[in-house]
C-alpha cells in the first residue's frame, strides 16, 4: 500500500472541533494568528451539540441579587469541595462576557419580554442563572461557533485522526495523524498545541456519548506527551439512559422527563425513590437517583434486561407533545416506542468527565511546554460532581483564555526544538498497526474493556470489584499485542478503532488505580467499603504512568466565597 504524507504547518494546531476547539480557533483567528482544527467526527456533530439544558452565568437579569462570586459558591458546593477555588472564580467571573461572545457571533437565546435573555432554575444554582435555546442549547452554541468559523475562513479538517503529538525536550512541536477515508498522513507541525478532544465515558458499556467518541483520545494523547492525569475516577453517571438496541445503549432520556411529573418504578411495580430521597423523590440530584436505580438493579428488583421504569404514560398526551418532544421523537425511532402508552426501560450511563489532564487555572497549560487541554479534556472545575449548565459556559471562557495563552506563548518563542526521532515513533506506530494481523478484533476488546469498567468501576464501587478490574485489564492490554487490523476501501476506521482502544485501555487504568486510591465515598464516587466523605481525601488525585498516584492539595475557597456556601433549596427543581 503507497503511503502518501501530506505536511503542515499553523502557529497554533486545535485537536477537536466540538464547542470547546472551536471557540479557542476563533479566538486566536480573530487576533491574526495562524491557526488549524482538526477533528475524527464532523465538525457540525460533535459532542457539543447533545447538550440541551443550557448555559450557566450570573447575568442578574431575572434575579439582581446574583453574582460571580454566588455562581462560584453554588460550583464549589456542588463539587464535594474538589473543585479548584481558582478556576470556579476564573469561570464564573468570565462567563458573562461568554454570553456576550455568542451573542456578538449571532446567537438566538430565549429572550423575555422586555428583550433580555431569559434564564431559569438548572439544578443546585441559587438563582436563575441558565441561560438557553430551546432544549437544542449545544446544539445552537455549536452552530453558532462554526458559522463564525466560516466567518474568519478558519480551516477545519474534521477527518483527521491524532495519533501521536509531537514532543521534544519537553515541548510540543506539533502533531501525527491520519485522515479517516483515505489513510493519507498527515504530519502538522505547530508552535503550540490545544487538546480539545473530550472525556472517557465511552469506555463503559452504558454511555450518553456516540459510538467511537470520548474514548479516552485526549487522556492518552497528553499522557504519552508527558502531561498527568487529575481525578480521572469522577466520572457523572446519569440516572437515564435508554437500554437498547444495544448500539444506542445509554442514549439519554433527559431529565426533563422527570421533572415533568415522570415516576420511576422497580419491576415490582414500587415507586423506589420514597427509599432513597423522599421528600425530592424523583426530582433528586444526579447522583442520588443514579444511585438508587443502580441498587434497585444490584438487588435484583430490575427488569430481566437489567434497568428500571421511567413511566410519563399518565402525564396528558399534549403535555409530552409540548414538554418531551426530542424524548418521544428519540424512543418512536430507536424502539418503536410510544411513551404516551408505555415505559421507558433505563439504566445509569456514563455521562460526564469530571477529571481529565492536569492544567494550570489561569491558562489550562499543562506539564509540556505549549500543550493545552480544555473542555472535557482538562480538570479542575467540577469536582466530584457538575453543576447542570456549567459545562458549556466553561469551554467558552477557557476556549477565550487558552486561545490567547497559546498565541502569547508562540509569540515567546524565539526558536522551536524538533526531534526527527519523535516524527519516526509516531510514523513507526501506526505503520505497526497497519501491519498488524493478530487474531484479536479490535472491536471484540473494545467490547470487553467496557464491561470490565461497568461491571467494576460504574457507579458503586470496592476494592475487590477494583482490583480484579485491573487484573481483567492486564488480560485484555496483553491481548491487544495480538489485534488485526484490516483498513478496507470504506476507509481507515479499523486503524482509528485500533487507536480507541488504545486510549481506553489507559484512560481505564488512570480510572481503576485512581478510584482504588480514592477511600472515601464523595459525591459520583461511591465506594461501598468506604461509604463515608474523609476530609484527608479532599484532595485531587494526579495520575501518571511514570509516578502512578500523587495527591495534590486544594486551595482554600476564598472567604467571601465560603459565606455564600448556604445549602440551596431545590423545592419543586430538577436538581442536576
Amino acid at each position: 500500500m503507497a503511503i502518501t504524507e501530506q505536511r503542515l504547518a499553523t502557529t497554533v494546531l486545535v485537536i477537536g472541533t466540538g464547542g470547546a476547539g472551536t471557540r479557542a480557533a476563533i479566538e486566536l483567528a480573530e487576533a491574526g494568528v495562524d491557526v488549524l482544527a482538526v477533528g475524527k467526527r464532523p465538525k457540525e456533530d460533535t459532542h457539543t451539540s447533545l447538550a440541551a439544558g443550557g448555559i450557566n452565568a450570573a447575568l442578574a437579569t431575572m434575579d439582581p441579587e446574583d453574582s460571580w462570586q454566588q455562581h462560584a459558591a453554588d460550583t464549589l458546593k456542588e463539587s464535594y469541595l474538589l473543585g479548584d477555588p481558582r478556576t470556579a472564580e476564573i469561570v464564573t467571573r468570565g462567563a458573562a462576557l461568554g454570553i456576550d461572545d455568542l451573542e456578538r457571533y449571532g446567537m438566538a437565546f430565549a429572550r423575555e419580554e422586555d428583550g433580555c435573555i431569559s434564564q431559569r432554575f438548572f439544578g443546585a444554582h441559587k438563582y436563575r442563572r441558565t441561560a438557553f435555546a430551546g432544549d437544542y442549547t449545544g446544539l445552537e452554541i455549536q452552530r453558532t461557533l462554526i458559522r463564525r468559523a466560516s466567518q474568519l475562513a478558519i480551516p477545519m479538517l474534521d477527518s483527521v485522526y491524532i495519533t501521536r503529538l509531537l514532543v521534544h525536550e519537553g515541548a510540543v512541536f506539533g502533531a501525527y495523524g491520519f485522515d479517516l477515508n483515505n489513510g493519507t498522513r498527515h504530519l502538522i507541525h505547530a508552535d503550540a498545541v490545544i487538546l480539545a478532544a473530550g472525556g472517557h465515558t465511552r469506555i463503559w458499556r452504558r454511555t450518553s456519548s456516540r459510538r467511537d467518541e470520548n474514548t479516552g483520545d485526549s487522556f492518552r494523547l497528553a499522557v504519552e506527551a508527558g502531561a498527568r492525569l487529575r481525578d480521572p475516577e469522577l466520572v457523572q453517571f446519569h440516572p437515564s439512559g435508554i437500554i437498547e438496541p444495544e448500539n444506542a445503549a445509554g442514549t439519554l432520556v433527559s431529565e426533563a422527563a422527570r421533572g415533568e411529573g415522570g415516576i420511576l418504578r422497580n419491576a415490582l411495580g414500587e415507586r423506589y425513590m420514597n427509599r432513597y430521597d423522599p421528600q425530592r423523590m424523583e426530582l433528586s440530584t444526579r447522583d442520588r437517583v443514579a444511585l438508587a436505580s443502580y441498587t434497585e438493579i444490584k438487588e435484583g428488583r430490575g427488569t430481566p434486561k437489567g434497568g428500571v421504569w421511567l413511566d410519563v404514560s399518565h402525564l396528558p398526551r399534549q403535555t409530552i407533545m409540548e414538554r418531551l418532544p426530542r424524548v418521544y421523537q428519540t424512543l418512536l425511532d430507536l424502539q418503536m416506542l410510544d411513551i404516551t402508552r408505555d415505559p421507558i426501560e433505563v439504566a445509569p450511563t456514563a455521562h460526564y468527565s469530571m477529571g481529565g489532564v492536569w492544567v494550570r487555572p489561569e491558562d489550562h497549560s499543562t506539564d509540556v511546554r505549549g500543550l493545552y487541554a480544555i473542555g472535557e479534556a482538562s480538570s479542575g472545575l467540577h469536582g466530584a460532581n457538575r453543576l447542570g449548565g456549567n459545562s458549556l459556559i466553561e469551554l467558552l471562557v477557557y476556549g477565550r483564555i487558552t486561545g490567547q495563552a497559546a498565541a502569547a506563548y508562540s509569540d515567546s518563542l524565539t526558536a522551536q526544538p524538533r526531534s526527527a526521532s519523535a516524527v519516526a515513533q509516531a510514523r513507526a506506530e501506526v505503520d505497526e498497526l497497519l501491519a498488524a494481523d493478530g487474531p484479536e478484533n479490535v472491536r471484540a476488546l473494545q467490547r470487553a474493556l467496557r464491561n470490565t469498567m461497568t461491571e467494576h468501576a460504574g457507579v458503586v464501587r470496592d476494592e475487590q470489584g477494583l482490583r480484579t478490574g485491573l487484573a481483567e485489564l492486564d488480560l485484555i492490554e496483553k491481548r491487544m499485542e495480538n489485534v488485526g487490523v484490516h483498513p478496507d476501501i470504506a476507509g481507515f476506521q479499523d486503524l482509528a478503532h485500533a487507536f480507541d482502544l488504545k486510549s481506553a485501555a489507559l484512560a481505564a487504568r488512570a480510572t481503576l488505580e485512581a478510584a482504588l486510591e480514592r477511600r472515601e465515598t464523595r459525591g459520583c464516587h461511591n465506594r461501598s467499603d468506604f461509604p463515608d466523605m474523609d476530609p484527608a481525601f479532599r484532595v485531587n488525585l494526579v495520575w501518571s504512568p511514570a509516578t502512578g498516584i500523587t495527591h495534590e492539595s486544594i486551595p482554600p475557597v476564598p472567604e467571601e466565597i465560603a459565606a455564600l456556601m448556604a445549602e440551596v433549596s431545590t423545592d419543586g427543581k430538577l436538581v442536576e
